[in-house]
């Protein structure tokens, strides 16, 4: 029965993690897709920024050129707390507790999405305090252009050969080279966390000038997220084991809460755009 599965199996590109080399310093996929994600959302938000019609009385909320100085606090919200959710939410603790130096190995994989989204928004608070910059037009601005990188990301991973899907018989399965017939989970969390999310944001900000009602955008990104993360969960193999009556996975327990706070996000918004009409 293995036979038929195995040769309808889309065969894995097994693509070099590696872009190039230079003696000891490498240029890996993985890295390139963090700083392509922060660039993007860089760019976008200086685009969403200068146009003053998107926002509340033509006036957007801070100049754009702010965005030049944030760049390095993202990255450095990105992946000190992507790594540190690494250490500290999954199963890997006892391994970097025996091997500390790894845990700055970032350019080897292992970067937690809600760890660094902890880190990126504990930077945006900050960075809008130290400038005087009123934090839900902020937090919308960067949402707004967050889910191109983690699309790319994703298909990092997939690159990587790492976060593989369930074993599966569907015709668009990948055949790993270990012989495990999978699902491509890393390409399923692409189209939802990246494509269709910055889709759906673009559409309430483009059609719907969801940027004049504060955290409308960022809302509707942290529960859009919450609901992409754990709809893939049912398709990707856990990484640990089943929190919760034997079938809720690590992935999902983290993401609910995003979903339930992104949805009181976007009623706040509602309730508190319609007082202010």
């Amino acid at each position: 029965m293995q036979t038929p599965v195995i040769m309808a199996a889309i065969p894995f590109p097994d693509i070099d993690p590696v872009i190039f080399a230079i003696g000891p310093l490498k240029l890996h996929w993985y890295g390139l897709g963090y700083v392509a994600g922060i660039l993007f959302a860089w760019w976008y938000g200086k685009r969403l920024l200068r146009n003053k019609k998107l926002w509340k009385n033509d006036t957007p909320p801070f100049v754009a050129d702010k965005l030049d100085d944030f760049v390095i606090w993202a990255a450095i919200g990105v992946v000190a707390g992507g790594r540190l959710g690494e250490v500290l939410l999954w199963e890997n603790r006892d391994y970097y507790l025996a091997h500390p130096a790894k845990i700055f190995a970032v350019w080897d994989g292992g970067m937690a999405f809600h760890g660094g989204f902890i880190g990126t928004v504990i930077m945006i608070l900050l960075f809008a305090l130290k400038n005087k910059i009123k934090i839900w037009p902020m937090l919308d601005t960067i949402a707004a252009g967050v889910p191109v990188g983690l699309g790319v990301v994703r298909v990092c991973n997939f690159i990587n050969n790492e976060l593989w899907g369930r074993e599966t018989d569907v015709p668009w399965a990948i055949a790993l080279p270990n012989g495990d017939i999978r699902h491509p989970s890393q390409l399923y969390e692409a189209g939802l966390e990246g494509l269709a999310l910055f889709i759906l944001l673009a559409v309430l900000i483009f059609v719907f000038k969801a940027l004049k009602k504060q955290g409308l955008v960022a809302g509707t990104f942290v529960a859009g997220y919450g609901a992409a993360r754990f709809t893939a969960e049912f398709f990707r193999e856990p990484s640990m084991d089943y929190d919760y009556g034997g079938w809720l996975t690590r992935g999902m327990s983290l993401s609910l809460p995003m979903v339930l706070t992104g949805i009181a996000i976007v009623i706040w918004s509602f309730y508190k755009n319609r007082r202010s009409a």
